[in-house]
């Protein structure tokens, strides 16, 4: 069942309302300043529609992981982001600087209606994480409505995204994560075909969820990156001293004999003994003493005319770079396939994009986020949802 989100109630209700939203502004902050701000922007419609609608909007985020209240993981330069960007439609961000107490509720005193709040960030209390009952009572007690707009954290039963949502009457999602389970919905129940599944970054241990379920539906399933090391040397093939994930090796042996059709794997690499490496190597196996870093020259051909030759049609999901592509030497195959997604979008297949790794590949290649139908905001979540696995920031939403 979807989620009831904040367009399923009137929209009159939400006046002179003090409205909880749990959002994630878990982003990089330098020197003070935030750098790539994608999950603030994808929050905006939320956040303007109830301000608009007279709401007292009080937003609750993460940021890393601190030890206690470390000054580096404050959220006030995030509450200048927003400022700046919601500013030019006359909307006042204050700040506050803890999630209760006196300087909390002085803050909230000095709302009107249209303002936001944005409180310091939530993991400063080790509560947060633990999912703790009375801090789940105080974080509840500020607010009239629940609204959850932070997909990103929805796999994980905290007390923001769940325990507090509990103790709510009216609990809503909003757009952003309306529109992440929508796409997320439509690729695990019923993709349009052809269905092509792009697979690729370090881990394969945590993609393993989401391809036992996807495989059976997709029509092609392209594997680059670390991830796809475990699967060759699975084949026999000579990885060198690549990044191999020992303990899924039976797994992906499984899965090749199983899927033999569908799943496509690189022929050729960029090899070369270390990252900082000059002297690359374009090889179809790799030698010992050397690692993987990026797939080769042939592979980038064969991937990019699978991705974009879709005619149209279909569905394409990417998760994870194509090698280590923060290094230019390697990062020619992450960056084709980007092209590769905007071109298929361009035609008019349907394209997910999912983790932060793979938005900053986009950036990297010159693809804009309007050049994919969809750019998941959480990588790992999308990974868990696709897999079938509970997310309690979901589920605890109302239902239609």
């Amino acid at each position: 069942m979807a989620p009831r989100t904040v367009l399923d109630v009137d929209a009159k209700s939400f006046e002179g309302k003090r409205v909880l939203v749990r959002v994630d502004f878990n982003v990089s902050v330098s020197n003070g300043s935030v750098g790539e701000d994608y999950r603030i922007r994808m929050t905006i419609p939320t956040i303007e529609y109830l301000s608009k609608n007279g709401a007292k909007v009080i937003l609750a985020s993460h940021l890393g992981r601190p030890e206690g209240r470390d000054p580096d993981y404050t959220l006030a330069p995030v509450a200048k982001r927003l400022q700046e960007i919601t500013g030019r439609a006359g909307i006042k961000v204050r700040f506050a600087s803890d999630c209760f107490g006196p300087a909390f509720e002085t803050e909230i005193a000095q709302m009107g209606k249209g303002d936001i709040l944005l409180l310091e960030n939530l993991r400063f209390h080790p509560e947060e994480e633990a999912n703790d009952e009375e801090f789940c009572k105080k974080l509840a007690s500020q607010a009239d409505i629940y609204v959850n707009d932070a997909f990103s954290t929805s796999h994980r039963k905290h007390a923001s995204t769940y325990g507090a949502a509990r103790l709510f009457d009216t609990r809503l999602a909003g757009f952003n994560l309306k529109k992440e389970v929508e796409y997320l919905s439509m690729m695990r129940e019923n993709p349009p075909k052809p269905f092509k599944v792009v697979v690729g970054g370090v881990k394969i241990k945590d993609k393993i969820g989401a391809l036992e379920n996807l495989l059976p539906k997709a029509d092609k399933v392209i594997i680059g990156g670390a991830a796809a090391y475990t699967f060759l040397m699975a084949k026999g093939v000579k990885t060198g001293k690549s990044l191999i994930d020992h303990e899924r090796l039976p797994w992906a042996e499984k899965a090749l004999a199983k899927y033999a059709d569908k799943i496509m794997l690189p022929t050729d690499h960029v090899a070369a003994q270390s990252p900082a490496d000059t002297s690359i190597m374009m090889v179809k196996e790799i030698p010992e003493g050397m690692a993987g870093f990026d797939i080769g020259s042939e592979t980038i051909e064969r991937f990019s005319a699978e991705v974009s030759g879709t005619n149209g049609s279909g569905m394409i999901f990417w998760n994870g770079p194509m090698g280590m592509f923060e290094v230019r030497a390697f990062a020619n195959g992450t960056i084709n396939i980007a092209k590769s997604m905007a071109l298929a979008y361009w035609r008019g297949t349907k394209t997910l994009v999912g983790g932060g790794d793979t938005l900053e590949a986009m950036k990297k290649a010159g693809v804009a986020e309007n050049e994919v139908s969809h750019v998941s905001t959480g990588g790992g979540a999308s990974l868990r949802y696709l897999a079938g696995d509970e997310m309690p920031g979901v589920s605890v939403l109302q239902t239609k």
